[in-house]
C-alpha cells in the first residue's frame, strides 16, 4: 500500500471525538472537494507491506485504529488490512468519501460514509448504494458550507431515513461556517443529528499535520 503517514493522536471528528487514536492516512483520492484539507495526500506517500503497517500500528499501544486517507478504499489491500486490525483486536473506523462501494468492508469495522454536499463539488460522485449499507456501529457525516448545504443534507436525512440506520454528523466547513449557526439551525428543526467540530484543529494550528 502507499502510505502518506501513520500517527498517534486525538480523534477529532466522529462519535469518537476526543479519544487516543491512531490513524494510517493512504495515498491518493480520486476527488477533489473544494474544501479538502488533507490535499498533501493526493500524491507522493511510502510504499509499505501490510506487515510493516501493522507494525507501527501496534507500537503505539492504542486500541483504536482509523484507516483514512485520501481514499483508502481507492487501495484494494485496505480491505484485509482493515480486516487483519479488526482480528487483532482493534477497533476499527474506516473514513471514506462515499465514492467507492464500502461492500467489501470488513462488517466489524465502523463506516464513517462522507456524503458529499453540492458545496463540495463532488456530489455527483457519490455511490448513493452505500447509504442502504449503513448500519447502527455506522456514521454518516455531511460537511456543509452553507445552508444550500444544510437544507440538502437535511433533504437526504428523511429520504434515507438515516438517523434511523446510523449516527448522523453535520460538520460545518471550518472558516466557512459558523458553528453557532448550524446549531441553530439544527435546534430550530428539531434534527436527531450530532453537531461535530473538528477538534484536532482547536488544539493544534488547523494546518497542521500528524495530529
Amino acid at each position: 500500500m502507499r502510505v502518506t503517514e501513520i500517527f498517534h493522536s486525538i480523534q477529532g471528528e466522529s462519535s469518537y471525538v476526543g479519544q487516543p487514536c491512531v490513524f494510517v492516512r493512504l495515498t491518493g483520492c480520486p476527488l477533489r472537494c473544494t474544501w479538502c484539507d488533507t490535499e498533501y495526500a493526493f500524491y507522493g506517500g511510502k510504499e509499505q507491506s501490510l506487515e510493516e503497517i501493522l507494525s507501527q500500528v501496534e507500537a503505539y499501544g492504542c486500541e483504536l485504529v482509523e484507516v483514512t486517507g485520501g481514499e483508502p478504499l481507492a487501495q484494494p489491500d485496505a480491505i484485509p488490512l482493515i480486516s487483519t486490525l479488526c482480528e487483532r483486536g482493534h477497533r476499527v473506523l474506516v473514513e471514506t468519501s462515499g465514492a467507492i462501494d464500502i461492500a467489501p468492508v470488513d462488517s466489524r469495522a465502523h463506516v464513517i460514509l462522507d456524503v458529499k454536499c453540492p458545496g463540495s463539488g463532488m456530489a455527483g460522485r457519490m455511490h448513493w448504494p452505500n447509504l442502504d449499507r449503513l448500519t447502527m456501529k455506522d456514521e454518516a457525516k455531511f460537511v456543509l458550507a452553507d445552508r444550500t448545504d444544510y437544507e440538502w443534507a437535511r433533504d437526504m436525512l428523511v429520504r434515507h431515513a438515516l438517523p434511523g440506520r446510523c449516527t448522523v454528523l453535520l460538520s460545518p466547513v471550518f472558516g466557512a461556517l459558523d458553528p453557532r449557526q448550524l446549531a441553530e439551525w439544527v435546534l430550530a428543526d428539531r434534527l436527531p443529528v450530532r453537531l461535530q467540530i473538528q477538534l484536532h484543529k482547536l488544539i493544534w494550528t488547523p494546518d497542521m499535520r500528524g495530529v
